[in-house]
């Protein structure tokens, strides 16, 4: 069977690759302005202090410098703080106290990075001297950045008003139940995991620029996000302004992972000054800086347990977790560690399952959704433990996985915590998987390595998550087809390109839908002026969501234009079929074309469409990789890696085998070396650049083979069940899987993440 991700189609190019690949992009920091002034941050370089004194009579005065900007004027201006809007609660019931996450700290600092001022200048570097000219008194107070270490007893507070530093408590799925089946189960198995802490690192930093029209007192801000409407609303609340008062743009994007999906100190900043100064500000993050001022993802510590009966079929799982928030809450901190739970089940049949999660508060950056937003968390849980679960009982890995399996004959499938799986054949994905990676062979491939000196692994995980969220008619996502007076049409769309392509599939699924010239068709995202309203692009939602309002609209542009090509064609409706973009009475030669009809009213045929899928879907699939180990340096190799996804439709192969791709990478690099690194009892940043911080680099990765298996879902029109984060939440356990498995004949079962060449070498050494 020929593979659609590699048979060529021109429809399925990314379009705006040779625009970007030959410097044509236009991201936030290639749109320039008259008369524009620069903002610097100063920055707090100790995690816990309190602000004595602030000193910028010398900064003001150093060359350029045309306002200098305090967190007491913050607090003049009457800005609002940033707070969540998950509805987390305390142990008691009660709601979960709100950080005031200021623009700009007054009193206390609470991590590095926190923002003490904000300067503007002429130029950059003239914002950066009188930056480094501000002299701040501070009192340095304890710190605490390790989130165990955060709720033993005598831990520094964060907070005054939460005195063990435990923000809120989630509880889900029946305790009882669970405990219950722990007590009869035959073997159980159990282990503590961490989930290290990342740094989006997009490979284009976050840059504002802040427009003030003085006549109008409207505002622009130009800035990459994920979600212009709900960032728009959010910043125009703080800022105290109705939204229709700001508009927000955002054109190409380098990159965001959901980093870019909230609204931050910065956006308000550069407006307000814009505001005060009555020219456009800007604001360009360095690297450096975005280590510190950036939100930053995952870290949790779980505790995990599983109950199996005598033949190995799962009874129970219950998991307790400990997730670091942060000093404050983003807008979705708690997103990620509350959210998406229901991936502890996997895609087996565990009957009872219970977990109870801690958000706790810590002198570090707040915590916001990362690629999987706590999927891949659920996911390496369920997929370590059952790793472990094997070796415990003697019952071969993908034997104990395929006999605990959801069978496509059980759909729908209500798991034990919280989901209700639609549609999805997994065991037809695992045995695809095993297939195109040679399972069977490794033995072989196993022993030639040991003949080398090298330790070979092979990993596997059965990764499934929830996506198109969330849902309801509020979260529905906005597609509006407009024509003008010469037939062209302008497709506007609420979901934002990220740098996934999305444009390039929207124009595609027209062009199918409408059968329109592509030279008469424009895309258009990221304007809150002329877009009139949007949800946004995050949770894989994508083609669920918006190809469903696109979808609907086009429907509804063919049943207007219908009527006009009966009259037009003195015709009778059903006497007409459409195809290929013109609308023909069967069995003639007579026909109209859609742009024709369209030029002659082209109001009349315009239509627009807020909808979104009736539930959610949910994406699955299997990933294997295999592994060689030096036991002499620890180093580990990533010799072939295989996915086999069933994301159900695939509208474009191309651009979904580069989302499995990126996915995979991103997993990989949390697995083996991504790590946020604080020094202990300060606070401090030791990874603050990527002399520290180990990124993934192209040549650590094989070629990742990616075969679509495809199980449309009726949850939507399309059968699309979506793809963006799929790669990350199978990468993580898988590559962890692999490793642990070429180790597992020394004696070592587990190592925390990232596995590093250093940890491997340190237990390889341990065990002589």
């Amino acid at each position: 069977m020929t593979n659609p991700m590699t048979t060529p189609d021109p429809r399925w190019i990314r379009e705006e690759d040779r625009r970007l690949m030959t410097g044509g992009g236009r991201y936030t920091d290639d749109i320039r302005f008259e008369r524009e002034a620069h903002m610097a941050f100063v920055r707090a370089p100790f995690a816990s202090a309190r602000i004595g004194g602030l000193d910028c009579a010398a900064a003001r005065e150093m060359p350029g410098v045309l306002a200098i900007l305090t967190g007491k004027d913050v607090e003049q201006a009457g800005f609002g703080t940033i707070s969540t809007i998950a509805p987390v609660r305390r142990a008691d019931g009660s709601p979960a106290f709100q950080p005031p996450y200021a623009m700009i700290c007054a009193e206390r600092t609470r991590f590095v990075g926190d923002i003490v001022a904000a300067v503007v200048a002429e130029t950059a570097a003239q914002a950066e001297d009188a930056r480094e000219a501000v002299t701040v008194d501070y009192e340095d107070l304890a710190a605490v950045t390790e989130v165990l270490e955060a709720v033993s007893e005598g831990a520094p507070r964060v907070w005054d008003e939460v005195p063990d530093n435990v923000a809120y408590l989630h509880r889900a799925g029946d305790m009882a139940a669970v405990e219950a089946a722990f007590a009869e189960a035959a073997h159980t198995v159990e282990t503590d995991l961490r989930i290290s802490r990342l740094v989006a690192s997009p490979i284009e930093p976050r840059c504002a620029i802040g427009l003030h029209d003085a006549q109008t007192d409207r505002y622009t801000l130009h800035v990459g996000v994920q979600n212009t409407h709900a960032v728009r609303d959010y910043t125009a609340g703080l800022m105290n302004i109705p939204p229709e008062r700001l508009r927000l743009v955002t054109g190409d994007v380098g990159g965001s992972f959901g980093m870019k999906n909230a609204p931050l100190p910065e956006y308000v900043l550069v407006l307000w000054a814009a505001r005060q100064l009555g020219r456009p500000v800007r604001w360009l993050s360095s690297r450096n800086e975005a280590f510190q001022g950036d939100p930053h993802a995952r870290d949790q510590a779980s505790h995990a347990a599983l109950a199996l009966d005598a033949e190995g079929r799962f009874l129970a799982l219950k998991v307790t977790t400990l997730a670091n928030q942060g000093a404050y809450f983003s807008r979705n901190t708690p997103t990620s560690a509350i959210g998406n739970v229901g991936g502890l089940a996997g895609v087996y049949r565990t009957p009872a399952i219970a977990v109870e999660v801690r958000g706790v508060h810590t002198h570090t950056q707040p915590i916001t959704p990362y690629r999987g937003a706590g999927r891949p968390e659920a996911t390496y849980i369920i997929e370590r433990l059952i790793d472990l679960a094997a070796a415990r009982t003697g019952i071969d890995r993908v034997d104990l996985r395929r006999r605990n399996m959801i069978s496509p004959a059980e759909m729908p499938f209500r798991t034990g915590l919280t989901y209700t799986y639609d549609s999805g054949d997994f065991p037809a994905v695992l045995d695809r998987a095993l297939k195109a990676a040679d399972w069977d062979g490794f033995a072989a491939r196993k022993a030639e390595s040991t003949a080398r000196g090298r330790l070979r692994g092979i990993g596997i995980a059965n990764p499934i998550e929830i996506a198109g969220g969330p849902f309801g008619k509020p979260f529905s996502e906005f597609a509006e087809v407009r024509f003008d007076e010469t037939g062209k049409a302008t497709v506007l769309i609420g979901g934002q390109d990220v740098g996934q392509g999305t444009r390039s599939t929207f124009a595609q699924m027209t062009l199918d839908f409408l059968g329109l010239e592509r030279d008469r068709l424009e895309i258009v995202t990221g304007d809150t002026y002329r877009v009139a309203r949007g949800t946004g692009t995050f949770g894989s939602r994508t083609m669920g969501s918006g190809g469903t309002a696109l979808f609907r609209a086009a429907e509804e542009v063919k049943r207007k234009a219908l009527l006009k090509a009966a009259d037009h064609l003195e015709a009778a409706p059903e006497d007409i079929a459409f195809e290929a973009g013109a609308f023909r009475i069967s069995g003639t030669d007579r026909s109209v074309s859609l742009h024709a009809l369209a030029a002659s009213d082209p109001a009349g045929l315009s239509a627009d469409a807020w909808a979104a899928p009736e539930n959610a879907t949910f994406p699955n699939g299997c990933h294997v990789c295999e592994v060689e180990i030096d036991p002499e340096t620890g180093r580990t190799d990533i010799l072939a890696y295989t996915v086999v996804d069933d994301v159900g439709t695939v509208v474009n192969p191309a651009l979904v085998k580069g989302q499995v791709q990126g996915g995979v990478a991103q997993g990989y690099g949390q697995a083996v070396g991504e790590e946020v690194v604080f020094e202990a009892g300060t606070g401090q940043l030791v990874t603050g650049s990527f002399m520290d911080y180990r990124m993934p680099r192209a040549d650590d990765l094989p070629e990742i083979e990616v075969i679509p298996h495809a199980v449309p879902t009726a949850v939507n029109p399309l059968g699309v069940k979506g793809a963006g984060e799929a790669g990350t939440v199978g990468a993580l356990p898988c590559v962890v899987s692999a490793i642990m498995d070429a180790l597992s004949s020394l004696g070592i079962d587990h190592i925390d993440m990232p596995v590093t060449p250093e940890k491997i070498w340190r237990a390889i050494s341990e065990r002589g």
